[in-house]
């Protein structure tokens, strides 16, 4: 077996050599803000906020449904609610990013159905949900 201290500085030199350099690099992090600034239509103080928003906020929604489903936290009124404001703080989030990316939530509900009427038909299915055509991302 390996020494744990020198695998894990092994593994550690791995992951910095497979990071990119914006994500190691306040600089390069910063050049590349600024590019897509620049050369695109993104909002991207905006969109940042969105992304990390929606992630932890998904987290706190999930960590709800986690303790309900596996560790016996009530299925109550209270809960829904909780569960409820979490949903809200999602959904502000999401009209972040659509504002940031410039587009209509209105649409992008829309695109979603459409791609998911074009995936599914009328009836769900687990192949259809496995193994999608090409351009279904």
């Amino acid at each position: 077996m390996p020494d744990p201290k020198e695998f894990f500085a092994t593994y550690c030199d791995f992951v910095t050599k497979v990071t990119s350099d914006p994500s190691l690099d306040i600089e390069a992090l910063k050049a590349s803000l600024e590019s897509i600034q620049e050369e695109s239509d993104i909002d991207v103080p905006r969109l940042m906020t969105a992304a990390l928003g929606l992630s932890s906020e998904g987290g706190e929604f999930v960590e709800i449904v986690k303790k309900m489903f596996l560790q016996g936290k009530p299925a109550n009124q209270d809960n829904i609610f909780h569960m409820k404001r979490e949903l809200g703080d999602i959904m502000w989030y999401w009209v972040t990013a659509c504002m940031a990316l410039d587009l209509d939530p209105v649409e992008v509900i829309l695109e979603n159905q459409k791609k998911l009427e074009t995936r599914y038909g009328e009836q769900f299915t687990i192949d259809q949900s496995e193994v999608r055509v090409k351009d279904d991302l």
